[in-house]
């Protein structure tokens, strides 16, 4: 999608970033990969060699660039961790939160699941000892849920339109269905009410934030009817308790399907003016 080259114009146009602010991650390895996900699945996935109904269920036609894409995605979700853990307080990824791919099988667009690989790839290294992951796309983290369920130390929460995709919903740690219209006053109460809570059970010492846009009232998809400064108030929340509670966050930007890219661009852009307000 454009939105993928145009948020670092603009980020640099605007002055929040500089050249020296971005880096290109390297892809992640196989042995990454297979932390979490199904080897078999890797090997058929990278060989081209899934069948037509896997193929249709991830969106996607399949290309060689589109899984070495999907791999680097993941790796730049794993560096933003490893950045924000080593005093950065904060990283964002200008892409990622691929939150429907499953251990064996990609969906919704989604081939490699970076949140839970990330997650755990990070415990693994010793980085951190109990992960928080705020999945405030417009669809569940359904992929996430699945991966992270057996995992203690990874606590997923999830805000969702209730009837949006996907048709049959995981269970994540905490799941928050939300009605067809949902406005900023319902939606931020919403959040209000369950994020501070969860900072006290959970006690993260690192946070995931699934930051999708298409909860916007002009998305296509999204069936939510957030204004873009109720959206802009959903990132304070989120970014500004971490800032307060000094915990490290990482960004992933997911989902933004509104007909215009200006509108899509700005939201997410709004993301990283926040996160230069509170660590800049």
């Amino acid at each position: 999608m454009a939105k993928y080259a145009l948020i670092p114009e603009q980020l640099r146009y605007e002055g929040i970033a500089a050249d020296q602010d971005f880096f290109e991650p390297e892809p992640l390895s196989d042995a990454q990969v297979c932390a979490v996900h199904d080897a078999g699945y890797w090997a058929r996935l990278q060989a081209g060699e899934l069948s037509r109904a896997e193929v249709r269920r991830t969106g996607f036609p399949w290309s060689r660039e589109l899984v070495e894409r999907e791999v680097q995605i993941a790796g730049g979700t794993l560096e933003c961790a490893r950045h924000a853990l080593a005093g950065g307080g904060v990283a964002l990824n200008v892409a990622g939160g691929t939150h429907h791919a499953f251990r064996d099988r990609g969906e919704g667009f989604c081939l490699l699941n970076d949140l839970a690989l990330t997650a755990q790839l990070v415990l693994n290294e010793g980085l951190a000892s109990q992960i928080l992951i705020v999945d405030l796309d417009v669809h569940q983290g359904n992929g996430t849920a699945a991966m992270c369920a057996h995992e203690p130390r990874v606590f997923t929460f999830s805000m969702h339109g209730a009837s949006n995709y996907p048709l049959h919903k995981e269970r994540s740690d905490l799941d928050v269905p939300l009605p067809d219209g949902c406005d900023d006053a319902h939606y931020l109460g919403q959040l209000r009410h369950h994020l501070p809570r969860l900072f006290d059970a959970v006690e993260p010492d690192l946070v995931l934030y699934q930051s999708g846009v298409d909860v916007l009232a002009s998305d296509k998809l999204g069936r939510l009817a957030l204004t873009r400064e109720g959206c802009r108030d959903r990132d304070r929340e989120v970014l500004e308790r971490c800032w307060r509670h000094g915990v490290p966050v990482v960004c992933a930007m997911g989902g933004g399907y509104s007909p215009e890219l200006r509108h899509i661009v700005d939201a997410h852009v709004e993301t990283f003016r926040l996160a230069a307000h509170f660590w800049g």
